[in-house]
C-alpha cells in the first residue's frame, strides 16, 4: 500500500518534490509545511517519523533529528491531484524551531474556547479549595469527581428523553465540564480522549 503511494504521486510536476502538510493527529493544527522527494516519504512511510527533503541543505532530513521533537506518523493522504500530501502526526514536543507548538500561529489550538476551559481547569489545581469549586473537586478523592459525571450523565439523559432541548444543552454543558475535571484529576487531557477516539476510527 505504502509503495502503491509513492508511485502514483505526480512528482514530475514539482521536478520531484511534493509539499507535505502536517497537521495534529489529534486537535487538528496544521503544524508545519515542508517538501519531500520519493526518498524522504519512503523514508517517512518505513520509519513512522515524518521526514523531509532539506532544499537549503539539500539532503534528507527527520523533523526533530537534533532537537528530539519528532512528528510520529500517524496517517498520510494526497490530495485529488496527488501532487500534495497530508501527514496526521503525533508531535513530541514543539514543531517550530522557535518554540511554538506550530509554525504558523504558534498557540492557537483547533478549538479555542474548549482548550482554554481545560486550561483554566488545569490552572485551578492547587488554589484555595474554599473560593474555587474546581479546586475543591480536584483536591477531593477521585469518588468524588466520578460521582458528579455521573450525576451529570444521568441529568443529561433525562433532559433528553423528556425532550428538554434548552435542559439538554445546559445539562451536557455541565457534563462535559465535570468530565473535563475528571480528566485532569486523573492526569489525562481531552486530547487523550480525542486520540483515543481516532484510534478506533482508523481501526
Amino acid at each position: 500500500m505504502n509503495a502503491s503511494l509513492v508511485d502514483t504521486l505526480d512528482w514530475p510536476k514539482g521536478d520531484g518534490l511534493l509539499p507535505l502538510i502536517v497537521q495534529h493527529a489529534h486537535d487538528g493544527r496544521v503544524l508545519m509545511l515542508g517538501y519531500v522527494n520519493r526518498d524522504a516519504l519512503e523514508t517517512t512511510l518505513r520509519t513512522n517519523e515524518v521526514h523531509f527533503w532539506s532544499r537549503s541543505r539539500q539532503r534528507l532530513w527527520k523533523k526533530g533529528e537534533s532537537s528530539g521533537n519528532v512528528l510520529t506518523l500517524v496517517s498520510i493522504a494526497p490530495d485529488c491531484d496527488r501532487d500534495a500530501l497530508l501527514a496526521q502526526a503525533l508531535p513530541q514536543g514543539p514543531t517550530c524551531h522557535l518554540g511554538t507548538p506550530t509554525c504558523f500561529d504558534g498557540t492557537r489550538p483547533a478549538h479555542p474556547w474548549l482548550n482554554e476551559l481545560e486550561a483554566l481547569v488545569a490552572a485551578r489545581k492547587g488554589a484555595d479549595a474554599s473560593t474555587s469549586y474546581v479546586a475543591g473537586l480536584l483536591a477531593a478523592p477521585v469518588a468524588r469527581r466520578a460521582q458528579k459525571v455521573g450525576e451529570e450523565g444521568v441529568e443529561t439523559a433525562l433532559a433528553a428523553a423528556t425532550g428538554d432541548l434548552d435542559g439538554l444543552r445546559g445539562e451536557a454543558a455541565d457534563l462535559v465540564f465535570h468530565l473535563l475535571v475528571l480528566l485532569r484529576g486523573s492526569g489525562l487531557s481531552l486530547a487523550d480522549v480525542v486520540g483515543e477516539l481516532a484510534r478506533r476510527h482508523r481501526g
